[in-house]
């Protein structure tokens, strides 16, 4: 099963993969450096010295028969076409938004609600700090009511593998109706 973890610049995409996935996980994480300067936008994410050029990947074995992948995807405009190959064959996504940072959501958001690929939002609450609610955000959003949404620390693996039993839950959600 695959499954892409999504999302703006510095949401924690790579972070999430980290924290959740069983083997050490693939990055391709580059210093960001002057050339990027006016490129990437470190507003409210000044400490981030790093970036996902092409993709992240972690892999979480349920049993003999079922191996869920994740591919984090990059945040950045510019390794955007990347995703319509990270998306081939994804059954969702977990979409990480930043509250310090709403406008990067948009893009991630209307990527899979075009494409009909069903998701669900993950507010990361760095370091526990909850500074809206998760019908604010979900306003703030002009998020549909039937996509699931969760306050969430990605940097915690309980929290991240809740995330991906939301995503799992909502996939099975028609099956059952």
């Amino acid at each position: 099963m695959k499954i892409l973890i999504a999302g703006g610049f510095g949401v924690g995409k790579t972070t999430m993969v980290d924290a959740v996935s069983e083997v050490a996980p693939l990055r391709t994480e580059e210093y960001l450096t002057r050339a990027s300067v006016g490129v990437d936008d470190l507003d409210g994410i000044l400490d981030k010295s790093t970036t996902t050029v092409a993709l992240d990947f972690g892999r979480i074995t349920i049993s003999g028969e079922l191996v869920v992948y994740l591919f984090g995807t990059p945040g950045q405009e510019r390794f955007w076409f990347m995703w319509n190959d990270l998306v081939l064959g994804a059954l969702g996504a977990v979409v990480l938004v930043d509250t310090r940072r709403l406008d990067v959501s948009f893009a991630s958001i209307d990527f899979f609600e075009s494409r009909g690929i069903p998701f669900v939002v993950g507010v990361n609450c760095f370091h526990g700090v909850r500074d809206r609610t998760g019908d604010e955000v979900r306003a703030a959003l002009d998020l549909d009511h039937h996509v699931p949404l969760v306050l969430s620390d990605v940097r915690e693996r309980a929290s991240s593998r809740d995330l991906l039993l939301t995503l799992v839950d909502h996939l099975m959600a028609p099956a059952a109706a």
